[in-house]
């Protein structure tokens, strides 16, 4: 299983927060038949939003579409091929495709939002950490900004 790790600073000094977005190592389909990749989250599903994002082999990332519990947005060409859902009691994050062709091979990767939500509107936090790795279950940066 890859995880994903987000790092995000708080506006307390000093205090760095790890985020854990988990996804199966790969999932294989026949071209005509549906996709699911689900995204296990260490963060409140109801709280941020999740994206959703791809990247053939050889090829840049491409964003597929983010949701939260007030609606969803997605690239328009891929609105049709990929829906995405959400489960706040399990914090998970289900990306659903129909109808795969072999182009739509590649690495596929759920990504935590730097904005919150809350009830005034979207708030914008900084993403400031950089060269992320994950070593003996505990979160690590480098090359802080």
């Amino acid at each position: 299983v890859k995880v994903l790790e987000l790092f995000t600073k708080s506006a307390l000094r000093g205090i760095l927060f790890c985020e854990q977005l988990t996804q199966p190592a790969s999932v294989t389909v026949q071209p005509g038949q549906s996709l699911t990749i689900t995204c296990q989250v260490s963060y409140s599903v109801s709280s941020y939003y999740t994206n959703w994002i791809r990247q053939p082999a050889g090829k840049g990332l491409e964003w597929i579409g983010q949701k939260y519990t007030g609606g969803s947005y997605y690239k328009d060409s891929l609105k049709n091929k990929f829906s995405i859902s959400l489960d706040s009691s399990s914090n998970t994050v289900t990306l659903n495709g129909v109808n795969v062709q072999p182009e739509d091979t590649a690495v596929y990767y759920c990504a935590r939002h730097t904005i919150t939500k809350s009830i005034s509107g979207a708030e914008q936090k900084p993403l400031r950490a950089s060269t992320q790795h994950h070593q003996r279950g505990r979160c690590h940066t480098r090359n802080e900004s």
